[in-house]
């Protein structure tokens, strides 16, 4: 028999090497292809459970990876995007996603079909698509490269898994010797095998690889399963790290759905390890425990009536599972400060140019609307005396100035990696729009807190507005308002971005703050008051035709990029 050396397990590695470059690249190239469908699929995600659950589900068999759903959900997640407790039906549903590619692989990989009789007409045929010019003939080309090079490295995995040794047989007979610890040592080591290999779906190739070799048994096998299900889990913590508590959260539920049911299936392991056998003895006609060749099965089979039967139960917990995610770490009092952009970017894959698009522009959003807020604040200034309250309400300000200058730079940054990847000339100009409106939030947000400021050294030199000046500055707000409102709804809808409503919002503003300079002063006595607070009332009416200003570009970039 031959030896398992050192060139066997480069063989080994290479395979596997193999098979994720190929998932990857299928990935890539799927969500090219359906780059719209699944926006609008991401789109759907918060309109309720079971819709979460079926973008989820439908996300994953197209991206190819659940790993990378999940980590775009905690990124989404993270700025603020999706709650928690609508992100956790599409984390259920991108699980039940990544069985339905396992059962491909038993189908398919594992079966006797001569895999490179595929593989190499599939090249064929992708080799003169390469060599086209046009970039939906080199994403088919991509497609088809992928598909090969997937059954390749299946294949070759096939067939240089290691067979059983007596010393691997008694190495394994050792571990399952332990009774009940046994089972755990296993889950472990699935767990540990995912974390290794970044995939869930690649670790369970390999467990399907190592049960056609003979090498593990039924339980051994099942064991390994369950443990990959919790490993997968740790591509969307880590990356998590980089984000604020509530991506934590995100990361840590995830964490949870597949604990929780990873428990309870350990708890009912030999009645569910009997139970799947039998449902394989029905379906394909032959009991797992003795016959090696229906492995292959009957841990299909468990992957997916582990995750479906998980998810419906936990679905049903899903506020459970937001309070115990959210746990020893304190959301504040006003979580919306705390979101921020924050590129995760998953170990093995990116988000494509399509869905960075999505989540620049759902930041976009988020920023604007933050920019409202800041506007409320600075209304709140003009209309307190209060010395506590202004005080608090400028930190609001400078915080908020703060985060909207460090979402501009990560956007930028954010943006021109995705660019690197865009293809076509409408995609550029989306990314550059969407550039723009970053700098002109920004620019807004400062131009508030510098509204903020002059109030607040105005009450500190105890000049005040008379009534006439009072009301200029209130409708000055409302038509901010009113502006403020027509560019994030022109953001929400880019697609449909309506300009004339943008200039209209500014022309309003324009002239009011023109009128406002010119009136006279109401009467002789409020003269005094009005000489003192004139140029702070000034510097308002300016700072207040320099936001319209921006706010006008940010619906001129997205009208243009249309």
């Amino acid at each position: 028999m031959q030896q398992f050396g050192l060139m066997q397990f480069l063989m080994l590695a290479g395979s596997l090497g193999l098979l994720v470059f190929g998932m990857k690249l299928l990935s890539a190239s799927l969500q090219q292809v359906a780059g719209p469908s699944m926006r609008r699929g991401v789109d759907a995600m918060t309109a309720g459970r079971s819709r979460g659950v079926f973008t989820g589900l439908v996300t994953t068999v197209v991206m190819q990876y659940s790993s990378v759903v999940a980590v775009m959900v905690v990124s989404f997640v993270n700025s603020g995007i999706l709650s928690l407790r609508r992100a956790i039906p599409v984390l259920i549903g991108a699980n039940i996603g990544t069985t339905l590619k396992l059962l491909l692989f038993a189908a398919v990989g594992f079966s006797a079909l001569q895999l490179s009789s595929v593989a190499l007409p599939l090249l064929a045929l992708a080799f003169p698509l390469l060599l086209a010019r046009s970039p939906r003939y080199k994403t088919a080309s991509n497609l088809l490269v992928g598909i090969a090079l997937l059954f390749l490295a299946i294949g070759l995995l096939r067939d240089h898994v290691p067979p059983p040794t007596p010393a691997t047989m008694g190495f394994l007979h050792a571990l399952q010797g332990l009774g009940p610890l046994s089972i755990l040592v296993f889950t472990a080591i699935g767990a540990l095998l995912a974390v290794m290999v970044q995939s869930s779906s690649v670790a369970l190739v390999l467990t399907l690889a190592l049960c056609q070799a003979g090498t593990i048994n039924y339980s051994s096998g099942a064991a390994l399963v369950l443990g990959e299900n919790i490993g997968t889990t740790f591509t969307a913590i880590i990356a998590a790290q980089a984000g604020n508590a509530w991506a934590k959260r995100a990361a840590r539920a995830h964490l949870l759905i597949k604990v929780i049911g990873v428990a309870g299936a350990l708890v009912l392991f030999n009645p569910l390890l009997t139970g799947i056998a039998a449902a394989t003895e029905l379906i394909n006609g032959t009991d797992p425990r003795t016959d090696p060749s229906a492995l292959k099965w009957s841990l299909a089979y468990l992957h997916l009536a582990f995750n479906v039967v998980n998810g419906i139960i936990l679905l049903q917990c899903v506020p459970w599972i937001e309070k115990l995610a959210s746990r020893r770490r304190p959301g504040g009092t006003a979580p919306d400060e705390q979101h921020r952009l924050t590129y995760i970017e998953d170990s093995m894959m990116a988000l494509t140019p399509e869905l960075s698009l999505l989540e620049a522009q759902n930041a976009s959003v988020n920023q604007a609307k933050r920019c409202e807020r800041m506007a409320g604040m600075v209304r709140k200034l003009l209309l307190t005396a209060d010395k506590e309250n202004q005080a608090s309400l400028l930190h609001r300000l400078s915080k908020y100035a703060r985060i909207s200058e460090r979402v501009e730079l990560e956007l930028g940054s954010f943006l021109a990696r995705a660019g690197s990847e865009a293809r076509g000339e409408a995609m550029n100009r989306r990314m550059h729009a969407l550039r723009s409106v970053a700098l002109e939030l920004d620019r807004t947000a400062a131009l508030l807190l510098h509204m903020g400021r002059t109030l607040e050294r105005r009450s500190a030199a105890g000049h005040w507005f008379d009534p006439g000046q009072r009301q200029d500055l209130l409708t000055l707000f409302d038509l901010l308002e009113q502006a403020m409102h027509v560019a994030v709804r022109n953001l929400e809808e880019a697609e449909t971005c309506d300009l004339a409503a943008a200039e209209k919002a500014d022309q309003a503003l324009r002239r009011h703050c023109a009128n406002a300079r010119n009136a006279p002063v109401s009467t002789p006595e409020a003269g005094l008051q009005a000489v003192h607070a004139g140029p702070v009332h000034a510097a308002l009416l300016g700072y207040g035709e320099e936001v319209g200003g921006h706010l006008l570009r940010i619906s001129g970039a997205l009208a243009a990029a249309h």
